[in-house]
């Protein structure tokens, strides 16, 4: 199972989940692509233009490559890339697992995933048979 991680980075919470995802995920045996991890590192500077569309590219090819998209997802604050990486995800019919970590969610993205779980969750979810679980939390 390919699975690409989709997770904001910014700041020591955020860097502690996706690190947890990852291990997580990586003891469970899954090849995973995480942007953290496979930053693009360019001849130009980080905010260039050509870092910019090479990441990109680079994040695109491997949601397109992966079989299941895993979403680090903060409820009402919401990083842009990463949704943007969700909602590709399910315009492209890759199945996507929110793994709630906020207080409330917006309906366009548990709605638009296949699955609503908590970090504790991912440890055993199956991925194979990828069952829907529909979010029973807060929304707007």
């Amino acid at each position: 199972m390919k699975i690409y991680l989709a997770s904001p980075f910014f700041n020591e919470e955020e860097l502690k989940n996706v690190e947890v995802a990852e291990k997580i995920l990586f003891d469970r045996g899954f090849d995973v692509f995480s942007p953290r991890l496979n930053e693009v590192r360019s001849e130009e500077n980080i905010g260039s233009p050509l870092w910019s569309k090479e990441t990109f590219m680079n994040d695109r090819r491997f949601i397109d490559w992966a079989d299941a998209v895993v979403m680090l997802y903060y409820g009402n604050y919401s990083d842009s890339g990463t949704a943007w990486e969700c909602g590709y995800a399910y315009g492209t019919n890759t199945p996507v697992v929110v793994v709630h970590l906020g207080k409330d969610s917006n309906l366009m993205i548990h709605e638009g995933c296949h699955s609503n779980i908590t970090l504790e969750e991912l440890k055993t979810y199956d991925f194979d048979k990828m069952p829907y679980t529909p979010y029973e939390g807060k929304m707007f």
